[in-house]
């Protein structure tokens, strides 16, 4: 098929590659003329496994394209997609400009019958808006479809040729049998829905998989109280069908473009229909309140944080992605500058991503694990690399100039501690905290 991909971000770029691998004809779009020149140098603007080296493939194979001529793109294509980026607006709701006005331009710009298929993530009834607006400004039919993504940043390429399942939401029996066809090759687990219902699914699953988050958190700081160990309390859970292990790691919060966003989104979703979604509003706080923790610990151990030097291994959300949008080493960092601390921080990709969002004099961002940890007073793990994993707690604690350690992720295990003099914290586990501890309380019935 012809596709015209339009945006060029997480979701579009790894869509359009990953649709010309398997053999469609396609051309991604953007306004930004410098990030299409670096594509079209075979150059990727996001850090993401496998990527690269499917655009050098497909664009050699003439499958793939970039360009900012989107009138051109969509009058070739037979599918055009949207995945132009819904950001937050200051109140939480979605910002539909982009994607509004990109809506608008495709309007203006086909020359004959088009399938629509909208995979940004858009409030309930925004394809309906979509399609006023081709019949506003548009002398072709079109046919609109919402399927959402569910790719996760760090394993997009696997997750987008390996889906759990597709979602199409339409009315137009010809959009249905066009996106069938797209997708069939990636899965036959495709469930065809109206096109509210594919819209709120998306949020709905992001939703439900941050409340697992939350809660395995709120399970952990009990734990750390009641001297139960969070890791063998999920394990234990995660074995039940009803539950599943997925999402049950205990730590200092969900961070990136997705969950916060959306979750914030879809609680003014229910406030526009007067519904008050206090379990949501809940998960949001528990999941901020969460990445204070670090700074707890740290102040259990060392007391007065002024002119303490603290090292912050992983700036990124998560590993294997250099995005730090929403990650909770921005609150974390503030607050211990907040508190005149010194920091000297490091991440293997994302370290000039976060610089340009947070640049500070008390701020050292460092070229190794070893120059952010040497002669620090604490370590504090935020992002569970893979490099950082491959560290071992001996070598932390030649490096520290005190030894004390704040594991944000549960990297590091009982053993590999073991004859350490580390002064160690983790999130839940509480038999190896060694700090200063906790009395456990006695429990009756």
């Amino acid at each position: 098929m012809k596709l015209a991909v339009i945006g060029t971000g997480y979701v579009g770029l790894v869509s359009g590659v990953c649709f010309s691998d398997l053999g469609n004809d396609v051309t991604c779009v953007d306004k930004l003329s410098e990030k299409i020149e670096l594509l079209q140098r075979g150059e990727v603007p996001i850090y993401e496994p496998g990527l690269k080296e499917l655009i050098e493939k497909n664009t050699e194979a003439g499958r793939l394209r970039f360009t900012t001529d989107l009138t051109a793109a969509v009058q070739h294509a037979d599918i055009v997609i949207l995945a132009v980026g819904t950001p937050s607006l200051p109140n939480g709701e979605a910002n539909l400009t982009y994607i509004m006005g990109a809506a608008r331009e495709i309007a203006l710009s086909i020359n004959g019958p088009k399938v629509i298929m909208t995979k940004s993530t858009v409030p309930v009834g925004t394809n309906e808006k979509i399609e006023n607006e081709f019949r506003q400004f548009s002398l072709h039919p079109v046919s609109i479809a919402s399927v959402p993504e569910f790719l996760r940043e760090g394993s997009a390429v696997r997750d987008t040729m390996n889906p759990d399942r597709i979602i199409i939401g339409t009315t137009s029996d010809k959009a249905r049998q066009m996106i069938e066809e797209l997708h069939r090759p990636l899965t036959d687990q495709i469930l065809f829905t109206d096109v509210r219902s594919a819209e709120m699914i998306k949020y709905a699953s992001n939703a439900f998989l941050a409340t697992k988050i939350s809660f395995i958190n709120e399970i952990a700081n009990i734990c750390e109280k009641v001297g139960a160990d969070v890791t063998l309390v999920a394990e234990g859970m995660g074995h039940d069908k009803r539950i599943g292990s997925s999402f049950l790691k205990a730590g200092i919060g969900y961070g990136g473009s997705c969950f916060p966003k959306d979750t914030q989104a879809l609680i003014q979703i229910a406030g526009h229909v007067d519904y008050e979604f206090k379990l949501l509003k809940s998960v949001v706080e528990v999941n901020r309140d969460q990445r204070f923790n670090v700074i707890r610990k740290l102040e259990t151990i060392l007391d007065d944080l002024s002119g303490k030097t603290i090292a912050i291994w992983g700036l990124a959300f998560k590993p294997e992605t250099d995005d730090v949008r929403d990650s909770p080493a921005f609150e974390i960092i503030t607050s211990l500058l907040q508190r005149g601390a010194v920091v000297k921080a490091y991440d293997p990709i994302a370290t000039d991503n976060f610089r340009q969002n947070l640049e500070h004099a008390k701020v050292k961002y460092c070229h190794s694990a070893k120059d952010a940890a040497q002669n620090a007073d604490a370590l504090c793990v935020l992002t569970e690399w893979k490099e950082f994993r491959n560290i071992s707690p001996t070598e932390i604690q030649a490096w520290l100039a005190r030894p004390n350690l704040i594991d944000g992720r549960n990297i590091y295990t009982e053993e590999e501690l073991e004859n350490t003099g580390l002064v160690y914290y983790s999130v839940g586990r509480p038999n190896m905290n060694n700090g200063v501890k906790e009395q456990t309380p006695q429990l009756s019935f």
